[in-house]
């Protein structure tokens, strides 16, 4: 079975939502959609306070190179632009809308019939992934055109789709693929044809045999889209690992992608551009898993943009009394959600809720020298190394120890007996080093 050649780890899967088809969440009273919800440069706001809008009128507009656009998921009227909080606290400029009906702009298709052929060029396709605001939902927000603009002298020769979804309890793509396959499998053909490459090839771990069986059968009615199934190893979603598992190509230190003829899209990213390109449809909503070990009702939900993190678990049967931690996405990678009174944005997968029990850390002791998490890098690194350089502020001695590879995954802290908090001294390292590297740049 492929999988990637260096470390990971083994969580228990809690899939504890994979048999629970998708619901749609009703429509709020009043919606807070930021104006920015991308990796990038934020967007210019081109819609005004007391504007009417309906369902796809652009907010605000991608002017710079890696930006995205950002549309209305409601229609009304916009009551006030001003600062909302996000889910950890930081106040971040919005759109408040008092909802009014469902009115959807006339040029977005909201029929259900499914439309297989691709009538636009592969630079017009790029151009409507751009406008319609789509970014990678793998969590990243990385806006999704900006990777089919190939840089000069740079080929792709395979499409990635990211069906792994190794993070524990996350259940959204698993339904994707049971519920909306032909959509992913059209939107990955448009890809395809973005990218002027022949062959896709969607990864997913072998715990989901239904998915694997459902696209398997789907994907066969499609010309060049092949299934792989993949060893159940976290963290096998990640890029870098994805690549090796399914090519056996190694993407080197500080290079992309497609610096190896790779180009990786998370198979909700497919949905989105099928939805972008054949229906016209702007990225307004997306589809979270509710879950947790102390919820009486686990479900996945498909929720608009904008819509209050609180009004969602409300609807949901709210949180149990036993509650200590909630995730925005997985356990592993994460973040934690200091207030509900915060809106979706384009890449909220989740709400986990972690009982008291299940959120304490280990009590932290001193580091055993026994080299487990070195041994579950999927990178190669040494965690300890890099965490004790931070822990002595000697940041250039943990970038020349590779410290910006990391990826993040957790899984040094996962592996971790004397409970050292090994990734956030990793990420204070990172953070140091990246402002160095602008330093530099700016002399």
């Amino acid at each position: 079975m492929k999988t990637f050649k260096l470390g990971g780890v083994h969580p228990q899967e809690n899939k504890l939502a994979k048999d629970c088809p998708i619901e749609i969440m009703p429509l709020p009273k009043q919606a807070v959609v930021f104006a920015s919800q991308h990796l990038g440069a934020p967007a210019t706001i081109v819609a005004e306070k007391g504007q009417k809008v309906k369902v796809g009128t652009l907010l605000a507009k991608a002017e710079s190179f890696i930006c995205a656009n950002t549309h209305s998921p409601f229609s009304g009227t916009i009551s006030k632009i001003d600062l909302a909080n996000d889910i950890n606290g930081y106040k971040k400029t919005a759109f408040y809308i008092d909802v009014e009906g469902d009115e959807w702009c006339e040029e977005i298709d909201r029929s259900e019939d499914l439309i297989k052929d691709i009538s636009l060029s592969s630079q017009q396709i790029i151009e409507r992934i751009k406008d319609r605001g789509i970014v990678g939902l793998g969590g990243a927000a990385f806006p999704t055109h900006i990777k089919y603009m190939l840089p000069e002298g740079k080929k792709a020769d395979f499409l990635i789709i990211n069906a792994v979804e190794c993070e524990p309890y996350l259940t959204s793509d698993n339904r994707l693929m049971l519920e909306e396959a032909h959509q992913a499998c059209i939107g990955i053909q448009i890809m395809k044809k973005a990218l002027d490459v022949s062959v896709a090839k969607i990864g997913i771990e072998n715990n989901k045999p239904d998915a694997i069986k459902n696209m398997t059968d789907i994907a066969a009615q499609y010309d060049g889209i092949e299934i792989v199934p993949l060893q159940t190893k976290y963290p096998q979603g990640a890029e870098k690992q994805l690549i090796y598992a399914i090519t056996k190509r190694q993407v080197p230190s500080g290079k992309l992608p497609i610096d190896v003829g790779c180009v990786v899209n998370n198979i909700a990213t497919a949905v989105a551009v099928y939805n972008a390109v054949q229906k016209n449809r702007p990225l307004i909503d997306n589809v979270l898993t509710i879950t947790g070990k102390s919820l009486a009702k686990q479900i996945n939900i498909q929720v608009r943009v904008g819509t209050m993190l609180s009004e969602v678990m409300d609807y949901c049967g709210g949180l149990p009394d036993d509650y200590g931690k909630l995730i925005s996405g997985g356990p592993m990678m994460g973040k934690a959600i200091s207030i509900l009174e915060a809106p979706s944005v384009k890449t909220t997968s989740s709400i986990l809720v972690m009982s008291n029990n299940e959120s304490h850390r280990k009590t932290e002791t001193n580091c055993l020298r026994c080299g487990k998490c070195i041994d579950a890098c999927p990178m190669g690194l040494e965690p300890v190394q890099i965490a004790n350089l931070s822990k002595h502020q000697r940041w250039e001695d943990a970038e020349n120890e590779y410290a910006m590879d990391c990826i993040e995954c957790g899984c040094c802290l996962f592996t971790c007996p004397a409970g050292q908090p090994l990734l956030d001294l990793i990420r204070v390292a990172k953070n140091n080093i990246g402002a160095i590297r602008r330093q530099r740049r700016a002399i």
